[in-house]
């Protein structure tokens, strides 16, 4: 169970624009490279690129790279290489499901980007996140809003984005088709919401 969800879920009621995105593609392959065109006019200072793993480059279960996103995937490397790259699953690299980390250390070798070890899984864990890339070596990440978090959860990794001051990319068809009742209706709260005149809060300056 994601304590770290349940809880946070209730903050929705308050603030429903937490779980928007600033921005929004099908697939994993339709992110624009560099990631700093995805959000139109805005153009951020994306210095650092955080990766969901499950349905958002890698079929869900799996410690590799979805065959067809290969190519995508090593431009975002080239572009966003270690330190300022990074690996945030709510399996592969969490205390309750990789209490060894094995599976964070199987899919760091496949993909050579590091995987973060965290005991509160998304959308709690963005403070252990920004403290990675701002002890990390020439990561010249400075604030929360220099970061992208990209995965295809709008409770977990939008949210998550939003709470720690980042920008959220919702990938949102993923690599499967979701069969799960909760997903689908969560995937049409963007819609449901913007007609009532919800936005996602743009990242502060001084986040």
């Amino acid at each position: 169970m994601n304590v770290s969800a349940t809880l946070n879920f209730f903050r929705l009621i308050r603030q429903p624009s937490l779980c928007l995105p600033h921005a929004t593609v099908p697939t994993f392959n339709d992110l624009p490279v560099p990631l700093t065109s995805a959000f139109g006019a805005l153009k951020p200072d994306i210095r650092a690129l955080v990766l969901d793993k499950d349905n958002c480059f890698a079929v869900p279960r799996e410690n590799a790279v979805y065959k067809p996103y290969t190519d995508k995937f090593h431009a975002f490397l080239t572009t966003y290489s270690p330190p300022h790259i990074l690996i945030v699953s709510n399996s592969a690299g969490t205390t309750s499901s990789d209490p060894s980390g094995r599976e964070a250390n199987v899919l760091s070798s496949a993909t050579n980007v590091p995987v973060l070890h965290h005991a509160t899984k998304k959308p709690g864990c963005g403070p252990q996140i920004l403290e990675h890339f701002l002890n990390a070596k020439d990561s010249r990440v400075t604030a929360a809003n220099q970061i992208a978090i990209v995965g295809d959860r709008l409770f977990t990794d939008v949210m998550m984005a939003n709470l720690m001051g980042s920008w959220a990319v919702w990938i949102q068809d993923g690599v499967v088709p979701t069969r799960n009742p909760f997903i689908n209706w969560e995937q049409k709260l963007p819609g449901r919401l913007a007609r009532y005149g919800f936005k996602a809060p743009v990242p502060k300056p001084d986040a």
